[in-house]
């Protein structure tokens, strides 16, 4: 029996065989997450897009579930290492998100896409501007607090428990 070869990775060209590929890859690794969640009882949720841009999920449990539990654990990391700044993590969220925007619009031309592709687009510019006025808000309460001399770091505890 001929053994497989080891694949290499680049981007396939032809557009069947990557869809092909992406299929089975995706098969795999939903199953992998699975078998890790129910052999392991490890809580598992798995996000993919495709080049096309539809969604698919896997979670052992909620995926919104594990999701906030994500969001406490990487906060309270954060707390814990924290060296630089409130202002620079959020700055640097904001970053990121413009990034993955900026991403998005060179990989999709926006004359180009289709309504499915247009709304995704929409969504992360829209949590971006509502990202984006929150913090606004709480840069002008933190202000208004320090003068009132109040702690800042009372309002940043109540805005982690309250999300």
């Amino acid at each position: 029996m001929a053994r497989r070869g080891r694949v290499q990775l680049r981007r396939i060209e032809d557009k069947a065989s990557r869809q092909v590929r992406f299929s089975k890859r995706r098969a795999g690794l939903f199953k992998k997450a699975f078998e890790l969640a129910l052999l392991c009882d490890a809580e598992v949720a798995l996000l993919v897009f495709s080049p096309a841009g539809k969604l698919y999920e896997y979670s052992s449990s909620s995926i919104e579930g594990t999701y906030d539990r994500y969001q406490q654990f990487a906060g309270s990391r954060r707390d814990l290492n924290e060296g630089a700044s409130t202002n620079n993590d959020e700055n640097a969220g904001i970053q990121s998100r413009l990034r993955e925007i900026t991403s998005w619009s060179v990989q999709n031309n926006a004359d180009e896409s289709d309504a499915n592709q247009l709304e995704k687009l929409e969504k992360l510019l829209t949590n971006a501007l509502r990202d984006t006025k929150s913090k606004k808000m709480l840069a002008k309460q933190n202000g208004e607090g320090s003068r009132s001399g109040t702690n800042s770091s009372g309002s940043r505890g109540q805005e982690e428990g309250s999300a």
